[in-house]
């Protein structure tokens, strides 16, 4: 008995020897799933392919998230993502020149001979190469070369590339923005994580930079700019400013490729500006739609003596003076209104300072430093007075939403939030003034500006550009301006081309309204439909009664039917 009963004891004793054995088993195969698990999450996040590290001391550098940013739909615009980069330990390395060359077969933007003389150096840290692909990675790690090891860093990247490049900008390889959007946001922009969404909308831009592309080769152009803002909001939903840039690249980019066009750069816009000539004279009720001014002739001004391109040499209503781009007949109106008046106008347009808008590429409107009668003159009709492409926009949409001027942003608006603004001119005004750029499309100077089905206003501006104190007649800006539709005019755009070439089929004529125009219709008909706008039938009784302008008939031209008619003494010498 006593035997047996020592072995059932030592049988106990050893079963629970074996269970607390298994257990302790299990419960160290449990941690180690756990283990396994946590690796294999943490790498499927980590954007880099598993794979050993080379042993050594662990380094991290800025693995801080910057938010992203995004257009008004929610397209990404600019992200950061985790990238290893490689350094060495160069006291690990025994054979440095053979390190070196290795690697620069793998990382072949690397100088074998000057990667060999940084190795050689007693020291426990140098960069071998920040941002690696991961491929790039993988290769290096292939190597297996003792002393090189790598460290996860975050990276900017810009999914659209060349396509938002001046708005959006650049930031350094630390993540610290350098121009447009990111250099302006860049606090904001830095402790994340919430995105930043832009009022543009990518569709239109990219409708945009694929028209004046299009155009800038065709003619042979240096480059070119454009502006679309939302008149109602003052959203800009596209800008594009060419040449570009590939913003991953931009430290190696031509600083003419990095310059904003559309709102660091400044320029004579040319006839654009009568548009404001005809706006003042109406808004300060010297004249109607209908008053007759004196264009029967060149004007001489001291040594300067203004001409029309086609000049009609006859008394010209205002509708008239603006349809065909009468400059004689724009200064008689500037001149009617005063310096005074005239400066004072422009200024309420914001065409004075700088655009509100937030980017740090913002260039300062060039004006006369002293405004004298010679400068009404000349500005009358677009000349020696330079602004930026967003000026424009921004002052034509105040001229056709009513009359409102609103602050520019390049930040989404949230829905049903009042934009602000100033009332500059009069809501008659605006209405008289659709009906005249509504008239310049549909019968003068801007016909190829017409996208059929959208009630497109707009005004050409053609002007030589400056050079050394004095104008270059074989260089010159190209432009033109819209708004759509006219009826209630939701959007309007300009488009800016530097210095095209005439062709046979302009009959070597290099204008805004053959150059410039063509590229803002082919805009309108692409971003029409995707802004939700329904084509309508220009045909129609009540939409031609709606534009109706009474133009003089032959015998108010010539003076045999006298009507209201101004006229100024402005010849000298």
């Amino acid at each position: 008995m006593r035997t047996d009963l020592e072995t059932g004891e030592r049988t106990a004793s050893a079963l629970a020897t074996g269970r607390a054995r298994l257990l302790f088993s299990g419960i160290l195969f449990a941690a180690a799933i756990v283990v396994v698990a946590g690796r294999l999450i943490d790498v499927s996040t980590s954007g880099a392919p598993e794979s050993p590290r080379a042993a050594g001391p662990e380094r991290t550098a800025g693995t801080d998230r910057r938010a992203d940013i995004t257009d008004r739909n929610g397209t990404l615009l600019a992200t950061s993502l985790t990238v290893a980069s490689a350094y060495a330990v160069p006291r690990e390395i025994r054979d440095r020149v053979g390190a070196a060359r290795k690697l620069a077969g793998v990382l072949t933007h690397l100088d074998p001979d000057r990667l060999a003389a940084q190795l050689d150096v007693d020291s426990t840290f140098v960069y071998i190469a920040r941002g690696l692909t991961p491929t790039q990675h993988s290769r290096v790690l292939q190597l297996g070369i003792p002393g090189i090891y790598f460290q996860d860093e975050v990276r900017r990247f810009y999914p659209q590339g060349r396509l938002v490049s001046h708005l959006v900008g650049f930031s350094d390889i630390d993540s610290r923005g350098l121009a447009g959007v990111e250099q302006q946001f860049d606090t904001r922009l830095a402790s994340g994580p919430r995105p930043l969404a832009l009022s543009i909308d990518i569709r239109a831009q990219h409708i945009m930079r694929q028209a004046m592309a299009s155009q800038i080769m065709h003619f042979g152009a240096l480059g070119g700019a454009g502006v679309m803002l939302d008149v109602d909001s003052g959203e800009v939903l596209a800008m594009v400013s060419l040449p570009d840039f590939e913003p991953l690249a931009a430290g190696r980019a031509p600083a003419d490729s990095r310059r904003n066009g559309a709102t660091l750069s400044t320029y004579e816009l040319g006839s654009i500006f009568k548009i404001f000539t005809t706006a003042l004279v109406l808004d300060e009720q010297l004249a109607t739609t209908a008053t007759m001014y004196d264009a029967r002739r060149p004007l001489r001004f001291g040594r300067f003596t203004i001409r029309d391109f086609h000049a009609k040499e006859r008394w010209m209503s205002v509708a008239e003076i603006l349809m065909h781009s009468s400059n004689v007949g724009s200064v008689q109106m500037a001149l009617h209104a005063g310096t005074g008046s005239q400066r004072r106008f422009l200024k309420d347009l914001g065409l004075f300072d700088l655009a509100p808008v937030e980017l740090p590429e913002r260039g300062l409107p060039q004006v006369p430093p002293v405004w004298r009668p010679i400068n009404t003159v000349t500005a009358s009709y677009g000349h020696g007075i330079a602004v930026s492409l967003l000026h424009m926009t921004r002052a034509v949409s105040a001229v056709v939403n009513g009359g409102i001027l609103r602050p520019v942003t390049v930040l989404r608006r949230p829905d049903g939030v009042d934009p602000g603004g100033e009332q500059v001119i009069s809501p008659a005004t605006s209405h008289e003034m659709r009906k005249l750029l509504r008239l310049v499309v549909e019968k003068g100077t801007g016909r190829k500006g017409n996208a059929r089905g959208f009630l497109v206003g707009g005004k050409t501006g053609t002007a030589d550009k400056p050079k050394n104190g004095r104008y270059n007649e074989r260089a010159r800006i190209a432009s033109f301006v819209a708004a759509f539709p006219m009826d209630r005019p939701r959007y309007a755009l300009a488009v800016m081309i530097d210095d095209p070439q005439g062709r046979q089929e302009t009959q070597y004529h290099a204008t805004g309204g053959w150059v410039a125009a063509p590229v803002v219709r082919d805009i309108i008909r692409g971003t029409a439909p995707i802004l939700g706008l329904d084509p309508v039938d220009e045909s129609a009784p009540e939409i031609v009664e709606a534009f109706n302008v009474e133009l003089p008939g032959p015998e108010q031209r010539e003076g045999r039917v006298r009507g209201e008619r101004v006229a100024l003494r402005t010849h000298d010498g």
